[in-house]
């Protein structure tokens, strides 16, 4: 298990994330996979269904006008040789500068061929956030242009 290889995964995470490119979010999950939302549960179990979950997910950022996400703070814990847990503080900041949005992100990591991918994503209210055992660094502050 190596720390950058974690890190890595959410580098491209992230900059697939910024530049809404469905395919290489999508190498960043294992599928089938299950988001959680304090008010939903999505199983998705195909890439069509997955392109309609991101889709959705950008709609949402792209009218309420996203201009850039941070990583607050991040850190993940080894559970086994094939599992890794990570949570991930982020904030969301729209074109006048006030926070649309900011959550914990708990991500559930497999590793298949080789790789780190995102199995589970269950997100709740930042004050829900926890330290686990090894810092992460993930860029943040990245500006996103969502909203062009």
């Amino acid at each position: 298990m190596s720390q950058l290889a974690i890190e890595q995964l959410f580098q491209r995470y992230v900059a697939a994330f910024h530049q809404q490119n469905m395919a290489d979010i999508q190498r960043c999950y294992q599928l089938p996979c299950t988001l959680h939302t304090p008010d939903r549960v999505v199983l998705i179990d195909s890439a069509k269904a997955f392109a309609g979950e991101f889709i959705d997910i950008f709609t949402v950022l792209n009218h309420a006008n996203i201009v850039r996400f941070i990583a607050l703070k991040a850190s993940f814990s080894h559970l086994n040789d094939k599992l890794i847990l990570a949570c991930v503080d982020w904030q969301f900041i729209d074109a006048n500068e006030q926070v649309f949005t900011d959550f914990s992100a708990f991500y559930h990591l497999a590793m298949e061929d080789g790789q780190w991918r995102i199995f589970n994503v269950v997100s709740q209210e930042l004050s829900r956030s926890i330290e686990l055992n090894t810092p992460l660094n993930i860029f943040y502050n990245i500006p996103c242009n969502i909203s062009e």
